[in-house]
């Protein structure tokens, strides 16, 4: 089978498009501290609540993305970030802003699991690589989101946010002329457990153990990510340059992917699992050294090694059990991340005892907690 890149390339314009308003909400955690006197325990909770509803939503988005074929939950899904992110500017309070937020990424956890549940279909023999592009959407989403967010209510306010949301519908429409229905997975005889059981089949053991490597990354990325920008903002960097250092962060993890996708499809997943993880910490570890302009360096090289692995957890669980690629897909991202996000509520509240940086330096040691697990891996490829 062929690779379709036109599909492709619409299916990784709706996942960038949702992410990209998604990533307004983390670079501005310092101008929203400044306008509403949040602390960093409530900076926690709108991070963690923000990762927590895709742990809750995905699971029961990919259930039902692969028991119906239809397009409402990718072009629903994505109205709601578009819509509700760019409202979070006017918010007046704390509760408006989890309101906004909370709309919005309801929305994101909606479209995530149906949407790459689809790639596999077009991907043809480079269903790594094609994961990795996809992949990229995201990542690039919040590499060049918060630098253009940051230079946008730097020159124009926050209340001028809701005028960001009329790009995403003109997307929106173009992409709802493009993209053809999904296909059933014909699972539509089966309860949520039943349809669990098809999905991961006899190899649901080794796709547990992929998702516990998945979580302990999400934990310790979704905290360099949500705090980095209130750190250097507090140590005398402005908004628009803390929104740098989140992009490159971001965007360096966008080329990695694509390298480690393209990598995985020739040696095969568990080589580059374990490189990845075995770098994370000293990469981590050395950001949180660094001073001035070396910050971007450490960033650059953060980032490329906690990102990496991102698309490739997605793809070796649909590899292993390929007949309900949207709930395997809702369970890597999603699970994975939202139950990760969770944790993040803990992280803002150990930093507002102890200080960010200490906390997340020692947040840098959890990544190497997964190198046994990833030792026990099966070596296997992508199909095609």
């Amino acid at each position: 089978m062929s690779t379709n890149l036109k599909i492709l390339f619409a299916l990784t314009l709706i996942h960038f498009t949702g992410d990209f308003y998604t990533a307004f909400i983390t670079p501005l955690f310092p101008v929203f501290v400044d306008k509403l006197g949040l602390s960093l325990t409530e900076i926690g909770v709108i991070a963690g609540m923000m990762r927590l509803l895709a742990f809750i939503i995905q699971p029961t988005v990919g259930y039902f993305a692969d028991r119906y074929a239809t397009r409402a939950f990718m072009f629903i899904g994505l109205a709601l970030p578009i819509v509700f992110i760019p409202l979070s500017g006017v918010s007046p309070n704390f509760w408006a802003l989890l309101f906004c937020v909370a709309l919005g990424s309801i929305g994101s956890s909606m479209f995530h699991p149906s949407v790459t549940g689809m790639v596999p279909l077009y991907a043809g023999s480079k269903a790594g690589l094609s994961m990795s592009v996809f992949n990229t959407g995201g990542t690039l989403a919040f590499g060049l989101g918060p630098l253009f967010i940051t230079w946008y209510v730097a020159s124009f306010g926050l209340e001028a946010m809701p005028w960001t949301m009329i790009a995403g519908l003109l997307l929106l429409i173009y992409l709802y002329r493009v993209i053809p229905r999904p296909q059933s997975e014909g699972m539509r005889r089966n309860g949520f457990i039943g349809a669990l059981k098809e999905s991961l089949g006899a190899a649901w053991k080794i796709v547990a153990l992929i998702w516990l490597v998945m979580l302990l990354r999400a934990i310790t990325g979704q905290a360099f990510l949500t705090f980095m920008p209130v750190l250097y903002v507090q140590e005398g960097f402005s908004v628009v340059s803390a929104g740098a250092i989140y992009s490159i962060f971001t965007v360096s993890g966008t080329i990695s992917g694509l390298l480690a996708g393209h990598i995985s499809d020739r040696i095969g997943f568990k080589p580059v699992f374990f490189f990845s993880y075995l770098c994370m910490a000293p990469a981590l570890w050395l950001l949180m050294q660094l001073e001035g302009q070396w910050v971007y360096f450490g960033a650059a090289l953060a980032g490329g090694f906690v990102l990496a692995p991102l698309p490739l957890g997605v793809t070796m669980a649909q590899t292993l059990a390929p007949k309900g690629r949207s709930m395997v897909a809702s369970l890597m991202m999603g699970f994975a991340y939202g139950l990760g996000g969770a944790i993040t509520p803990i992280i803002g509240r150990l930093a507002d005892h102890f200080a960010i940086r200490p906390v997340l330096t020692a947040m840098a040691v959890v990544p190497l907690f997964t190198l046994p697990i990833i030792a026990i891996f099966p070596r296997v490829k992508s199909n095609g």
